[in-house]
C-alpha cells in the first residue's frame, strides 16, 4: 500500500465497509432483548407478591408507577428502534465509525431498563430525573450522530438526503425537548415526569421549522 492510498480518507467505498445485513439483525436483537428486560422487576414483584399471599387488585395498586414506567418505556424504545429501522432500511454497507455509532445507540437502548427499574422501586429525586431523562437524552443525541454520519456518507447508503436532513432535525427537536423536560421536572418536582409529555409537540414543531428552513432556502435561491 503507497503512502497515497494510506492517506486517503475512507468515502464510504473502501475495503475497511461491509454490508450493513449483520449490523441490522444484531441491532434489532438487541433492541428485543432490551424490551424483554424492562418486564423483570414486575415479573419478580409477582413471584413476591405470590408468595406473601397477596391478590391481583392489590398488586396493581401497589405497583402502578412501576407499570407506568414499564409502559413509558416500551413505548420510547419502540419509538427509537421504528426511526432506527427506517433509517437502516436504505444502509447498504457499514463503516468502522458508522458501527461504533450504532453501538454506541445501542449501549444507551440497552442501560435503559435499569433507570426503568429505578422509577418504580427509589424514592423520586433530582437525581433519579437526572439518570431516567438523560439516558433518552444521550439516545436521541446518539441518533443524531448516526443520521449526521450518514448523511455525510452518501455511499454507504440509498436514503434521499432531504429525507436525512429531515431526521435530523426531527432529532435535533426531540433532543432539545427531552433537554427542557429535564429541566421542568428537576425545577418545577411537581411536574415531575409529566414533562415528557412536551414530546407531543415534536411533530407541529418540526413541521413549523421545515417550512421556515424551506421558505429560508427558496428566498435565498433567488
Amino acid at each position: 500500500m503507497t503512502s497515497q492510498e494510506r492517506d486517503e480518507p475512507d468515502d464510504g467505498t473502501g475495503p475497511t465497509t461491509t454490508s450493513a445485513e449483520r449490523l441490522k439483525a444484531f441491532t434489532d436483537a438487541v433492541v428485543a432483548i432490551a424490551m424483554t428486560l424492562l418486564i423483570l422487576p414486575l415479573m419478580e414483584s409477582v413471584t413476591d407478591a405470590g408468595a406473601e399471599g397477596g391478590g391481583v387488585a392489590s398488586w396493581f395498586g401497589e405497583h402502578a408507577e412501576q407499570l407506568m414506567s414499564f409502559a413509558l418505556s416500551f413505548v420510547l424504545i419502540a419509538t427509537f428502534w421504528l426511526a432506527n429501522h427506517r433509517v437502516f432500511a436504505r444502509v447498504e454497507r457499514t463503516s468502522p465509525v458508522l458501527l461504533w455509532l450504532t453501538i454506541g445507540w445501542m449501549f444507551t437502548i440497552v442501560w435503559l431498563p435499569v433507570p426503568t427499574a429505578m422509577l418504580g422501586s427509589m424514592q423520586t429525586d433530582a437525581a433519579q430525573k437526572l439518570v431516567y431523562i438523560g439516558s433518552l437524552v444521550l439516545t436521541s443525541g446518539m441518533s443524531l450522530a448516526i443520521r449526521w454520519y450518514l448523511l455525510r456518507h452518501p455511499a454507504l447508503h440509498s436514503v434521499a438526503e432531504v429525507r436525512l436532513r429531515r431526521g435530523i432535525l426531527a432529532d435535533v427537536i426531540t433532543t432539545g425537548l427531552f433537554l427542557v423536560a429535564l429541566a421542568l421536572s428537576i425545577l418545577v418536582p411537581a411536574i415531575g415526569y409529566w414533562a415528557l409529555l412536551l414530546l407531543v409537540l415534536v411533530s407541529p414543531v418540526h413541521t413549523l421549522l421545515w417550512r421556515a428552513v424551506g421558505r429560508g432556502g427558496r428566498r435565498s435561491s433567488t
